[in-house]
């Protein structure tokens, strides 16, 4: 969700596209996720379903054992290229199995398709001040582009709708912030309003990024601890991690794009206490980035109708296996 600007990190020596990044992250967990690791590696690889169990307390890719500058996620406060806050990401992203099947009937789900692409032309409504619980940022941004034009708020607007259609075959009731309905926004508060007064049971918010070329593949932005002024993510910082994880888990495995190599040290997740569609969240909620925009390789992806309905069906997935349980 970056703008044409933020100061972002070097690009990395290039990895392998699916493993290097894990590989990193493996190495550094205890013994019992390296076994996870293992698993995923002999079942995962040869096309089976294998999957962390819930009940597991070895494992970070399955459900947590503990809770763990504009408003879209792309401006790093403090510099780019790290976290958000001192706060770390534990585990890495796991490539679980497809959601058991089974109807979704009575859940809510809210998708929040970053930005909109009337912004451009309400730049002076969209610069204005909003709260955000610890402080004050604009209500909105245009976001950003590949270098051919394509913009990130026709690319969310479009992965946002087929996830609406994945997600109603499943039974879920889904609920948008704008469907390109409205001609700017809705504000970054306005938008954490609308997944708190629909009492979601998740919400995500997709976006795309706009860092310098060689920085590639996606993020989950989940809420780190917040508790000031108008902003308490307490109550939701683990079930928004347990969110996370599943979705960054079922993202890799359907879409085949590795995590990013410039955010999250190679674990596909980032932990953020400044984004106010975040801080005022009352139910889970994160924020997804599917890809740099800058960088041609990502933009090849986000630009193919194809590859953005595997995103759409590897978000949902997510979602799907979260609210299952």
């Amino acid at each position: 969700m970056s703008y044409v600007g933020p100061d972002f990190e070097p690009p990395r020596p290039p990895r392998h596209p699916l493993r290097g990044p894990l590989t990193v992250a493996v190495a550094a967990l205890v013994p019992g996720a390296l076994i996870g690791w293992l698993v995923w590696q002999t079942v995962g690889d040869s096309g089976g379903d294998a999957q962390a169990s819930p009940s597991s307390t070895s494992s970070p890719w399955g459900r947590p054992t503990t809770p763990g500058a504009s408003d879209d996620g792309k401006e790093q406060p403090g510099g780019a290229g790290g976290t958000g806050d001192s706060e770390k990401p534990g585990g890495s992203p796991s490539a679980s199995a497809p959601a058991a099947s089974g109807s979704l009937k009575g859940k809510v789900v809210v998708i929040d398709p970053g930005h909109n692409p009337g912004n451009f032309q309400h730049t002076s409504e969209i610069n204005q001040q909003v709260n955000i619980g610890t402080n004050s940022k604009e209500c909105d941004t245009t976001g950003t582009a590949t270098n051919d034009g394509y913009t990130e708020a026709k690319f969310t607007l479009d992965v946002a709708r087929r996830m609406r259609t994945v997600l109603e075959k499943e039974g879920a009731t889904v609920k948008f912030t704008q469907d390109g309905d409205r001609s700017w926004g809705p504000c970054v508060d306005e938008r954490a309003e609308i997944g708190n007064k629909a009492d979601a049971d998740a919400v995500v918010s997709i976006h795309a990024d706009g860092a310098g070329a060689g920085n590639r593949g996606f993020h989950v932005i989940l809420p780190g601890s917040v508790h000031s002024g108008a902003a308490d993510t307490r109550p939701i910082v683990a079930s928004s991690r347990e969110l996370g994880e599943r979705v960054a888990g079922s993202f890799l495995r359907v879409t085949g794009s590795a995590p990013s190599n410039y955010i999250g040290g190679g674990t596909g997740l980032d932990v953020r206490k400044d984004l106010g569609g975040l801080n005022l969240s009352t139910v889970p909620k994160v924020f997804i980035e599917c890809g740099n925009m800058r960088d041609s390789k990502d933009a090849a992806q986000l630009t193919s109708s194809a590859w953005r309905q595997k995103a759409a069906q590897g978000i949902s997935d997510g979602i799907v296996s979260f609210l299952h349980g």
